[in-house]
């Protein structure tokens, strides 16, 4: 893909009705990356980035006690509400906008359910941890909106500096902002860095390649992200190493 005068821009975008994906019923899943059953050679990961899945979990059902490790799981909801039960002892319910964060370490079982009455929308990212084991922890807090408006707030880190955010266990962090049409933001990525973006809601442009809803774009390498609202958007980013 070619930026401006020529030069090669580092960002592949990945509409969203070409995603990989599963319908079971009470659970309709889009997948960015190879999970379960869709399997492609080509997008086994973005960097440390393993799994960005795109849930829609139906009323009174949802994901029953499971196991995982070595794991950084943030989940980001969209719409609705999500409950978490795991085997430390942990229960907590996350509503739409705010984030969850579960390092497995070296193991940890738990059940996620929507027990609202209408459908929650969400999305579940895995990111490798640094180091492997170590004891398995899980948090959750709000992020309103309009703390993000019109820039990126950081929501869940493993960086320094980023103390304000829930703590993950690897050299990522994941950011969101809200933006009116029209309103530009820009992000410091840098050389080395992977980034993956989605908007959540409305249409944007990144360094001029324009996503729709959903869609996501990898990118690599590229020093400053430029993203700018055509509509009313709500936007998601993972920048790991």
């Amino acid at each position: 893909m070619k930026g401006p005068l020529g030069s090669k821009t580092m960002i592949e975008r990945r509409p969203f009705d070409r995603l990989g994906g599963a319908d079971h019923g009470w659970l309709k899943a889009r997948h960015h990356f190879s999970f379960a059953n869709y399997h492609d050679a080509a997008k086994m990961g973005w960097g440390p980035i393993r799994v960005w899945n795109d849930d829609e979990i139906a009323a009174n059902s949802g994901f029953p006690p499971h196991a995982h490790a070595d794991m950084e799981i943030v989940t980001y909801v969209r719409q609705g509400a999500i409950t978490h039960k795991d085997s430390l002892g942990n229960e907590g319910r996350t509503e739409a906008g705010d984030v969850q964060v579960m390092s497995a370490g070296s193991g940890i079982r738990h059940a996620e359910y929507n027990l609202e009455p209408g459908t929650t929308t969400l999305f579940q990212i895995w990111i490798e941890p640094s180091t492997t084991g170590g004891a398995p922890n899980w948090g959750a807090r709000p992020f309103p909106r309009g703390d993000r408006a019109g820039k990126f707030v950081t929501l869940a880190s493993g960086r320094p500096g980023d103390g304000d955010a829930l703590p993950i266990r690897t050299d990522a962090r994941v950011a969101g902002a809200t933006l009116k049409a029209g309103e530009t933001t820009e992000y410091v990525l840098g050389k080395g860095r992977h980034a993956y973006l989605v908007p959540a809601v409305g249409v944007i442009e990144v360094n001029g390649v324009r996503l729709e809803t959903r869609d996501g774009a990898a990118v690599k390498d590229e020093a400053v992200l430029r993203v700018t609202a055509l509509e009313d958007a709500e936007v998601v980013l993972v920048d790991a190493a």
